[in-house]
This record gives C-alpha cells, sequence and structure tokens, in this order.
C-alpha cells in the first residue's frame, strides 16, 4: 500500500468553480470533531498526474540517445514500466487533491490529515480516505450582556492630584545656599578626584561639579560619605567599581573629595500666579481641573486596554467545549518562537531565562500551555458571534487593511493585495477583520465594574487636553500605560 504524507494543511476556501482537478467528494461525519473526506479522481485526471511523474523520472533515469527530461513517456514505460511512476504519480498528486478537496468542501482543517488509499494504487480511478479533525463551531450563549470587572481600576483622586502638582513644582525648583548638613534631596558642589595608585581616574574626577546627594549617580559610599557633611568639609575614601564602569568593574578606587557649597531646593508656593507663569492656565483650579481630565484620561486608556483581555477571558468562558489538542499545539509553538526571538533581541535565551529567573522547563511550558488554551478558546469564542451576527468584513474595510500593510512596508496596495490573493491570504485577512468586528461588539455590549462591583465609566473626557502645556501630567503616561499592558 502507498503511504501518502501531508504535512501542511492549506484551509483558505476556493470557489468551487476554481478547483483544479476534476473529482468527487463525500464527508462522513465522525466523533470527536472528526470527518472522513472520500475523494474520487478519475483514471483520465489521474493520467496528467502520471504525465508528471514521468516527466520527472525522465530528470533522473538515463536513457541513451536522450537528454536528461527528454525521453518520450512511452519509451519510459517500456523500460521502467508504469509501477514506479505510478507510485510517485499518488506521493505527488494525492496531496494536492486532498487540499482541492477541503477547499471546494469549506472544512476547516486543523491538523495534517490521515490519508488511506481505497483504489487505483495499481490501475483506474484513483480514490482516497482523509480522516481529518475540523474546527469545532460552537454557539454562544449570553455574549451580548458580558460583565467584566477591573480589579485595580482607580479613579484619579486628591492625592493623585497633588502628587502631579508636586512633580511640576519640582520641575521648577530652584536651589538656594546652605550652611545646614547635606542629606538626600540635597545637592553639593564638590572637587572630586578619584585615583589608583596616584593615577588619576579619568571620569571619576571633575571640579565644580553638582552633585545630587542620594542619587547614588557615582559611587554609593559618596552618598554615604557626603551625609552630614557642611561646605569646606572634606572627605577620604575608597570604593570598588561595579559593572556600570565597564573594564574597570572589580578596581578599587580612592576618592578624595572637597565640599565647597551646599544646596537645598526651594520649591516655588503653589500660587494662582506662579501657575500663570509656567503654565497656560491662570489659577490653580484650572492647573487642576485639567490635571484631573488627563489622569482620568490616562487611568481609563489604561483601563481600556485591560478590558479587551477582560472580555476576552469571559468570553472564553462560554466556549462549550475543551480547547482541540492541535490547534493549543501551534498556539504554543507560536507563543515560544516569539518568546525565543524576544530573548534572542535582548542577548538571551530560553534556559538563560530558566537560570535567571529559577523557573523549571516544565512551569514554563505550564504557563505558556494555560496562555495558549486560553487564547484558542477566545479566538473559537470570537468565531461563534461572527457566525451567530452574521459579520462580514466590507470591501472598504478590506481596502483600508491592506493600504496600512502596503504602507507598512513601502509598497503599493494593488500590488499587496496582488500578493495576498497569490498566497491566499486575502480570506484570512477579512477573517480576521470579521473578528475584530466581533471583538468590538463584545466590547461595546459589556458591563464594566470595578472590584466592588461598581459600574466604570470608560468614556474618555472631552475637554481638550493640550500636550504642550508644562502643566500637563507626562503625556508619555498614556504610552508607558501600553507598554505595561504589553509587558
Amino acid at each position: 500500500m502507498t503511504v501518502v504524507t501531508v504535512v501542511t494543511v492549506r484551509t483558505a476556501v476556493r470557489a468551487p468553480d476554481t478547483l483544479a482537478p476534476l473529482m468527487d467528494t463525500s464527508i462522513e461525519t465522525l466523533p470527536e470533531n472528526k470527518v472522513r473526506l472520500h475523494v474520487a479522481v478519475p483514471a483520465a485526471e489521474f493520467d496528467k498526474a502520471l504525465d508528471a511523474a514521468f516527466r520527472k523520472l525522465a530528470r533522473e533515469v538515463r536513457i541513451p540517445g536522450f537528454r536528461p527530461g527528454k525521453a518520450p513517456r512511452k519509451l519510459l514505460e517500456a523500460r521502467l514500466g508504469t509501477e514506479i511512476a505510478r507510485d510517485q504519480a499518488l506521493r505527488d498528486a494525492v496531496p494536492e487533491y486532498y487540499r482541492d478537496a477541503i477547499t471546494s468542501e469549506a472544512l476547516d482543517a486543523i491538523a495534517p490529515p490521515e490519508i488511506e488509499i481505497t483504489a487505483g494504487e495499481e490501475d483506474g480511478d484513483v480514490e482516497f480516505d482523509a480522516v481529518v479533525e475540523l474546527r469545532p463551531v460552537v454557539e454562544l450563549e449570553g455574549y451580548r450582556n458580558l460583565t467584566v470587572t477591573l480589579d485595580d481600576y482607580e479613579a484619579p483622586d486628591d492625592a493623585a492630584l497633588d502628587n502631579q502638582i508636586e512633580s511640576l513644582r519640582e520641575r521648577f525648583a530652584d536651589l538656594a545656599e546652605s550652611e545646614d548638613p547635606l542629606t538626600d534631596d540635597d545637592y553639593a558642589q564638590i572637587d572630586i578626584k578619584g585615583f589608583v595608585d596616584d593615577e588619576v581616574v579619568d571620569g571619576l574626577t571633575a571640579t565644580d561639579f553638582l552633585y545630587a546627594v542620594g542619587s547614588d549617580s557615582i559611587v554609593a559610599e559618596l552618598d554615604t560619605e557626603l551625609h552630614g557633611k557642611r561646605p569646606g568639609d572634606i572627605v577620604e575614601f575608597t570604593s570598588t567599581l561595579t559593572d556600570r564602569f565597564g573594564e574597570r568593574e572589580g578596581d578599587e578606587v580612592s576618592f578624595q573629595v572637597l565640599v565647597k557649597e551646599a544646596k537645598k531646593k526651594v520649591l516655588p508656593e503653589p500660587t494662582d500666579e506662579w501657575v500663570s507663569e509656567v503654565t497656560e492656565f491662570e489659577t490653580l483650579e484650572e492647573l487642576r481641573t485639567d490635571l484631573r481630565n488627563r489622569l482620568e484620561m490616562v487611568s481609563k486608556m489604561r483601563a481600556r486596554m485591560a478590558m479587551r483581555e477582560r472580555v476576552l477571558e469571559v468570553a472564553s468562558d462560554l466556549v462549550p467545549v475543551l480547547p482541540p489538542e492541535p490547534l493549543v499545539r501551534s498556539e504554543m509553538e507560536r507563543r515560544v518562537r516569539e518568546f525565543a526571538q524576544q530573548l534572542e533581541n535582548q542577548g538571551g535565551n530560553i534556559p538563560g531565562y530558566l537560570e535567571a529567573t529559577g523557573q523549571s522547563q516544565e512551569e514554563l511550558i505550564g504557563v505558556i500551555r494555560a496562555g495558549a488554551e486560553k487564547a484558542v478558546l477566545a479566538d473559537l469564542a470570537l468565531r461563534a458571534v461572527v457566525a451567530q451576527e452574521g459579520i462580514e468584513a466590507s470591501e472598504e474595510d478590506v481596502d483600508a487593511e491592506v493600504a496600512k500593510l502596503a504602507e507598512q512596508v513601502k509598497e503599493k496596495p494593488q500590488k499587496v493585495r496582488r500578493q495576498l490573493e497569490q498566497r491566499g491570504a486575502l480570506d484570512a485577512l477579512r477573517s480576521d477583520l470579521a473578528r475584530g468586528s466581533a471583538m468590538q461588539l463584545l466590547i461595546d455590549g459589556a458591563d464594566v465594574v470595578d472590584g466592588d462591583g461598581n459600574p466604570i465609566d470608560l468614556s474618555l473626557p472631552e475637554a481638550d487636553l493640550d500636550t504642550d502645556t508644562p502643566g500637563a501630567p507626562p503625556e508619555e503616561a498614556a504610552a508607558a500605560a501600553e507598554e505595561e499592558h504589553e509587558a
């Protein structure tokens, strides 16, 4: 019996009228979400595969009087018989017949098939059965009114506003000379000299250097020695350099430091006059209102990102089947590849990561599997919503997405669309867009509550949030929220 192995399954659906071979197909439903696909290919159609097999053999067999690949089929049949060519034709053609069959039947296969040739190994029509597992089609209930709990959501309070005002005061603080003993957050104007065996060390020697006490920006011993000192004091100590000093790591350096001046930060009083000088606002109350709007925006943006994950988690809990193992394995492989690539980009690898974190390989695999299972269930949930709501991606949406892809790769949209069509990826793009619409439907219909069950309004404030004003909390806060979410 000829054994046919199919490694790759193409699930892109093509219209029946584009099907290449002329063949008959039938489907038998089996347990565990599998089907038996029966395919029958007429002998006349299979003869095309035989021709291709003989052409391949002609390139491999030396026939006197003919260049490689030019020997006619009849001569090869006479010399070699038909058995070798037929076996080659079956190996080459059956996988193609199978892929065209699942395409014409619109079967969403998720694993390589088990193929058994049932007729035509020696002559005549070719028939085979392919047992293959399909992606389960599920029905969801209750997905239109999900309740999503954001345990860590915090609306900005007066303390958060005070912190922002304090940060702004820090930015506009003055330095005033002081005779008081130095402590953290003070500044010392110093002459510092670092040397090894009377040789001055470049980078550790400076005159009139303004140093922030407690910053640990040179060596830790410097901060310790400066505590309690006043102008005119001299301190001497030694320190072993850390890895921040590169090639000098491990060197023992002697330091001599003269404190020339001591300075303390003097923060401006938060008055209306000060606010009008350093911001576009006239009063402290106007500034606080603007800050509240900004903090509220950042909190809600962070909550919206968290909400997407929570919506998927809640929706996945509605899926009434276990995640299919082939999909879980595929998702795990994808996650492992991405994780390994991230580590490689940072100069690391998985064994190094495990050693640094004290995590075992089994524990890491367990974490990856748990995430993969959730992702598979979430995908099944979104596909169910697409089907139950009849969601389809419009051509306008497809064109817009193609335009985005074209901009990323710096190609013309027409060329990118043509490439997607040639790879059979345009339908996958439509499917992705449809699932995105399903996701938005779930989000729009969800009720969001905090850890105590109180409703949360995640609509963004409509106030004019000008990010250029000095009084704004760092506009990087929104980006930081997104980075934190991705991490």
